[in-house]
């Protein structure tokens, strides 16, 4: 079997307001552990404050990607999805990480309640799945990253911000 390897080019080239163009890494992850991989690869990179708008289909894995968030930021917690709870927080790490769910949210109002601009004056990581039901709440410097099955893995494509 082949070993997945993760390289993350620094471009200055990019587009924080398109969602359909990715300039910074376009890759093939065959497994669940490469995905888990590929987050934590990225996340010793990330400084905060930092935003990262996932999106994806049910089950490609948006979760998994945030756990290894969370284990490249050093924090210990045990990382599960937020579909109900909206939000978690994870302190411990390097930066804070705070993990949102925008699935079952009606409007972008709805993120008053749970103290969205709050965090995003915050020095912590945040990593928002189904970030593309409200681009017009997300920073402009957001960094988005798209999940997608592809065969028995994932095809991930990350770009934004610099």
């Amino acid at each position: 079997m082949q070993k997945e390897e993760l390289v993350l080019p620094r471009m200055a080239n990019r587009n924080p307001d398109c969602d359909s163009e990715f300039t910074r890494l376009s890759g093939y992850m065959g497994s669940v552990e490469a995905l888990i991989a590929c987050g934590e690869a990225l996340a010793r990179l990330l400084k905060a404050p930092q935003t990262l708008a996932l999106k994806g289909p049910l089950g490609a894995g948006k979760t998994h990607f945030v756990k290894g968030l969370a284990r490249g930021l050093d924090c210990l917690a045990e990382v599960s999805s937020p579909t109900f709870t909206l939000v978690h927080e994870y302190d411990g790490g390097r930066w804070p990480l705070v993990h949102f769910d925008f699935y079952r949210l009606e409007s972008a109002n709805d993120l008053d309640a749970l103290g969205w601009q709050d965090y995003l004056a915050e020095q912590c990581i945040i990593a928002v799945e189904w970030g593309d039901r409200f681009p017009e709440a997300l920073p402009t410097d957001c960094l988005r990253v798209a999940i997608s099955i592809d065969g028995d893995g994932r095809r991930i494509q990350i770009g934004g911000a610099e």
